[in-house]
This record gives structure tokens, sequence and C-alpha cells, in this order.
């Protein structure tokens, strides 16, 4: 990198002493010869480059009549594809009414099958409730006998004593023996 600043301070320095100037002698500055040249390169390269112009021409007709040709077919594809389009159009409107008259008979179907569905949860939880007082029921009976029991025995034992017991023992012991 320092070697490209090296240079360029060379030329700056070569240029600022001397100076840029145009040289006026014609022969030395070869304008000439320079004129010359590039009058016989235009004539030569016109022939050629004609030639080719007029062949890039004929290839770019070519490439627009076959646009053309292309653009014909691309338009012919596109009626047919319009028309299938239109015949889509129609089938998916056929299918949507089918759709909906399916969708209506599913959702009368889900009704009915609700409506049987809460009749039967509504006599299972009315026999559920049943079975439950029933239960209820055999509970109360089974504690109101039980307090009973209870009281029962306990004034028993207030009330028996053991002349008492001796005798219900003799009493049992004899219709054993029986």
């Amino acid at each position: 990198m320092e070697e490209i600043h090296q240079i360029f301070d060379i030329f700056a320095e070569h240029y600022n002493q001397e100076g840029i100037s145009l040289n006026s002698d014609f022969l030395e500055a070869n304008v000439i010869n320079i004129g010359l040249l590039l009058s016989g390169l235009i004539y030569v390269l016109k022939q050629f480059l004609g030639s080719i112009l007029i062949t890039r021409q004929e290839k770019v007709l070519a490439a627009i009549q076959e646009a053309e040709e292309r653009l014909q077919q691309a338009n012919v594809r596109l009626v047919e594809s319009e028309k299938q389009l239109a015949q889509t159009q129609i089938v998916i409107g056929q299918i949507l009414e089918e759709a909906e008259l399916i969708a209506k008979k599913v959702r009368q179907s889900i009704l009915d099958q609700g409506k049987y569905d809460i009749e039967r949860l509504t006599i299972a939880s009315k026999a559920s409730i049943a079975t439950a007082e029933n239960q209820v029921r055999q509970q109360i009976q089974q504690q109101i006998t039980t307090l009973a029991i209870s009281k029962v025995t306990l004034q028993l034992q207030n009330q028996v004593n053991p002349a008492m017991q001796a005798k219900i023992i003799d009493s049992n012991i004899a219709q054993l023996g029986v």
C-alpha cells in the first residue's frame, strides 16, 4: 500500500516541475497518422458492422414474430383456462350447496341426538336420585335401629341385676336342654 503512495508522489512531483502542456507540432504528435488510421478503421468497420447489424436486425425481427406467435398461443390457452375456471366455479357452487345440505342434516341429527341424550340423562338422574334417597332412608333406619338397640341395651344394663341375670341364664339353659 505504501508503494502505491510513493508512485503517486513521484508522478505528482514530475508534473509539478514540468506542468501539463499541449504539443502543437502535428508531425511530432502523429495527429495525421491517427486520423488516417481512424478513417481507415471507420471504412473497414462500417461494412463489417453493417452486416452484423443487418443480421442482428433479422434475428430481432424473428424473435418478435416468435414472441407474437407465443402471445397468440398464450391468448388461446388463457381463453381455455377461463372456460375451465368457469366450469370449476360451477362445480364448486354445486359442492358448496351439497355441503350446506349435509351440514343441515348433520346439525339436525346432532340436535336430535342431544335431545335423546338429555332425556336419557334426565331419566338416569331421576333413577340416581331415587337410589340415593333409598340409601339415605336405609342409613337413617340403620342409625335409628342402632340408637334404639343401644338405648335398650343401656336400659337393660341399668335394670338387670345379678339375680335377674341368673334367672335368664337358667331359663336359656333349660330351653337348650329340651
